[in-house]
């Protein structure tokens, strides 16, 4: 089976985030699959399926289980299509655990949409200390007027809210607890952000429950995120933001999204660029 490592949401190799995606010939189980991406070692691994009738089936596996939507590995599976010539620029359709997805693929940028954003919940002020604390951090460095929530366009995060790049830099996560905290609000992580002045922000994204102690470009996340900051006023439907990610593990990400509304409708599309550092053959 053909299988290769791509470099998501960035313009050249070792930059972005890596995922490995998969182009396997027979259907293959779901243990075979789980084991493939533990080989791969990355976040996560796409396995993907052209259908007879132009359509594209995706399945994500980290290395501790299947999860329904991952923005990188999408934008990684169609940028590697595009570049075999396995499909056009087009608008085409994702199949994926969280819903099918409209792709549009326009030369090196694939944007894809979001499942519809939900606000999940607000966290009430009384469990604020036990997030931040488990950054190394006090409820002190949260900026005035923004609230942790969890939010979801596929994949359910806590919006975790800092004051500061300099706080979001000095943040060091304690895996254990942040475990227990995802367990306890049913999320995949902790997506912590703060405004940007050359970026609409900067973020760090945390999941150890699936053995990801970071990521550091995650599409789904920042989907979420452009939700946030719609709610709050701050990102306006027709406008491209721009969400740099990944500082902390050397390997700065430029994440793109922009939101549209129609009447009480809001799509939320995440875009980016991706490049192929590796390609090798699984022994099946």
């Amino acid at each position: 089976m053909k299988a290769y490592v791509m470099d998501a949401f960035s313009a050249q190799i070792f930059g972005g985030n890596q995922a490995g995606v998969a182009l396997p010939e027979t259907t293959l189980s779901d243990a075979l699959m789980q084991q493939i991406a533990a080989e791969f070692k990355h976040s996560e691994t796409a396995f993907v399926q052209k259908e007879a009738d132009g359509t594209v089936t995706l399945r994500y596996f980290t290395p501790a289980g299947e999860v329904e939507l991952c923005g990188h590995a999408t934008i990684a599976s169609f940028a590697l299509l595009r570049s075999l010539d396995l499909l056009q620029d087009d608008l085409h359709t994702a199949h994926t655990k969280a819903g099918d997805l409209t792709i549009d693929v326009s030369g090196d940028t694939v944007w894809m949409d979001m499942a519809p954003p939900v606000l999940l919940r607000e966290l009430p002020e009384a469990e604020w200390p036990a997030l931040y604390e488990a950054y190394g951090l006090t409820v002190a460095d949260r900026p005035e007027g923004f609230v942790p929530k969890i939010v979801s366009t596929g994949l359910a995060d806590i919006m975790m809210p800092v004051r500061d790049h300099e706080t979001l830099m000095r943040a060091v996560q304690n895996a254990p607890v942040v475990t227990d905290l995802s367990k306890f609000y049913d999320v995949t992580g902790v997506h912590m952000f703060c405004l940007g002045e050359d970026c609409t922000a900067y973020c760090s994204n945390y999941a150890p429950l699936y053995d990801i102690p970071e990521e550091c470009a995650t599409g789904t996340s920042n989907g979420a995120l452009t939700y946030y900051l719609y709610l709050q006023g701050l990102v306006k439907a027709g406008e491209e933001n721009v969400f740099v990610q990944g500082e902390h593990m050397n390997r700065p990400s430029e994440i793109r999204s922009r939101l549209k509304v129609e009447g009480d409708a809001v799509t939320v599309q995440v875009g980016g660029r991706a490049v192929m550092s590796m390609e090798c053959e699984v022994k099946l």
